[in-house]
């Protein structure tokens, strides 16, 4: 299973599942990212972190860390 770290620029993927524990994932989900929904990296920094993401319809800034906890298809 990949996660949200490993995508490619201008690609578009679903949400199957969000790792991490407490206020880690209350946070994650507390930006729209759920399980089911689809998410576009727009841009990735020069260095990989942050990076840039389309979510139900606004643009959001996740670390890397943060998006390693989220795994897509």
């Amino acid at each position: 299973m990949r996660t949200l770290k490993e995508v490619p620029c201008g690609e578009s993927v679903k949400v199957v599942k969000l790792t991490g524990e407490g206020a880690v994932k209350r946070r994650i989900m507390d930006m729209g990212i759920t399980k089911g929904v689809d998410i576009y990296v727009r841009k990735v920094a020069p260095l990989g972190d942050p990076m840039e993401v389309t979510v139900r319809g606004y643009e959001l800034s996740v670390r890397k860390a943060d998006a390693q906890m989220i795994q897509v298809e």
